[in-house]
């Protein structure tokens, strides 16, 4: 088969076109390939046409202004159907697409849209219903992957001899340990507090308390022995992200002093790949931040290189950018809180794209596609309509060749009735991604 690179005609060699590019042409399809704005210098080359110009024998896609702007600006969309499945930045006729699969994709996985003004949740949250995905009814595919499949299968019409790389599902989970413990883990003076307050309310509390403290009965939140076997059993990939922040109405997490704590999270650590937790402020204040990765790399010898920010509070670009100074190389936060689906509309890690600077950076993206919180509190959804939708995003993620990550935390798999619906819900899960 031709090894060639592809060259990519445009009157422009930029950075955002350059950065998509690699995820299409590079990451997925696997082809080599370089820019060109010379046409005396594209040679007996398989041509993609991204111009306005006439270029013999090439596969021609009508550039949208997008990618050689510079900033931000607003921009308003039709979006229509396609072999299926919806499209934006329409083309003008004589192109070999009907709509510029350049500048929609880097729409999407730059997240442009979340660099606009937008109305916050109560928590100052992107909301999944202001993404022009869920407005179109397109948030539930991985729309990028699927567009590249076709892409494909036109660019072979054209150029027979190219080879693709195949694309292989894979799926990874993923545990916040935002509360480790129920009783331990707290300090003297709170656990004390909270013994009396049991008294007053539940004997039953009271002495499951004590018990727990006095290390005579394991912690009632502490069910990472079922959560690790459960997970070996399938071979799964794995990530676990502590919270080390100071405690706050929105950070429940023990005193990362706590030795309890620190045990735990060493013996987690020791067999899995894991991660910081930055805690609800830290997404947007790098001294707290810089302050929680010390910590971190105190507890456990060296400094973490995974994260995901707590609420999943993302703001863009300041969050991606804070973790860039504190030398995090891979964050988790790429998804919804209040709806399952694909935020960056991929189903594979990218890296993260800079719109304000126009720079692609080195801090890689691992986007997840659902969370159980997300369907049990946000959702208000029961144990069968929650498997329902993850096996839908594990099925379309496979579409797609893409990583299938999930979220969960241990308060929703406690070993008690409310939580084991819950944990079936798990169990299904694990045994659809094999």
């Amino acid at each position: 088969m031709d090894t060639r690179p592809v060259r990519i005609y445009a009157a422009e060699d930029v950075p955002r076109l350059r950065y998509t590019a690699g995820i299409i042409l590079g990451d997925i399809l696997g082809l080599s390939w370089e820019i060109i704005t010379d046409k005396r210098k594209l040679g007996k080359h398989h041509v993609i046409n991204y111009s306005d110009e006439n270029v013999k024998d090439s596969f021609i896609i009508h550039p949208a202004p997008l990618l050689f702007e510079k900033g931000i600006s607003k921009h308003e969309f039709k979006v229509e159907k396609w072999r299926d499945l919806p499209v934006f930045f329409q083309t003008s006729t004589g192109s070999d697409l009907p709509f510029d699969i350049f500048a929609a994709s880097f729409y999407l996985v730059s997240r442009y849209e979340e660099y606009n003004e937008y109305d916050p949740d109560e928590y100052g949250r992107f909301k999944a219903a202001s993404s022009l995905a869920f407005r179109n009814g397109f948030l539930g595919i991985p729309v990028v992957d699927l567009w590249v499949k076709e892409f494909a299968r036109s660019l072979l019409r054209k150029f027979q001899t190219l080879a693709f790389r195949r694309n292989e599902f894979r799926k990874m989970v993923t545990f916040d340990a935002d509360e480790p413990f129920e009783y331990l883990g707290k300090g003297i003076i709170r656990s004390i507090g909270g013994l009396i307050r049991d008294l007053t309310v539940s004997d039953r509390h009271a002495s499951e308390r004590y018990k727990t403290v006095t290390k005579g009965k394991p912690d009632p939140f502490e069910v990472f022995g079922y959560i690790t076997e459960s997970v070996d059993k399938y071979h799964s990939d794995v990530r676990f992200f502590f919270p080390v922040g100071d405690r706050s109405s929105y950070d429940h997490n023990p005193s990362w002093k706590n030795e309890d704590y620190r045990s735990l999270i060493r013996r987690l650590a020791g067999k899995y790949k894991h991660g910081l937790h930055p805690s609800y402020d830290a997404s947007e204040n790098y001294s707290k931040l810089s302050d929680e990765a010390k910590r971190y790399s105190i507890i456990l010898g060296n400094s973490g290189s995974f994260s995901r920010f707590h609420f999943l509070r993302l703001k863009l670009p300041v969050s991606y950018r804070n973790l860039l100074r504190a030398g995090i190389k891979e964050d988790y936060s790429m998804g919804y809180p209040d709806e399952p689906g694909f935020r960056a509309g991929i189903a594979r890690p990218f890296y993260f794209y800079d719109v304000v600077r126009d720079t692609v950076t080195n801090l890689k993206i691992v986007p997840f596609q659902v969370m159980d919180a997300t369907l049990y509190k946000y959702k208000k959804l029961d144990h069968k309509a929650s498997v329902e939708i993850i096996l839908q995003l594990i099925n379309e993620t496979r579409r797609a060749g893409g990583l299938f990550v999930s979220i969960w935390h241990n308060t929703s798999l406690l070993d008690n009735p409310q939580c084991k619906p819950w944990r079936g819900v798990f169990e299904t899960m694990l045994d659809a991604q094999r």
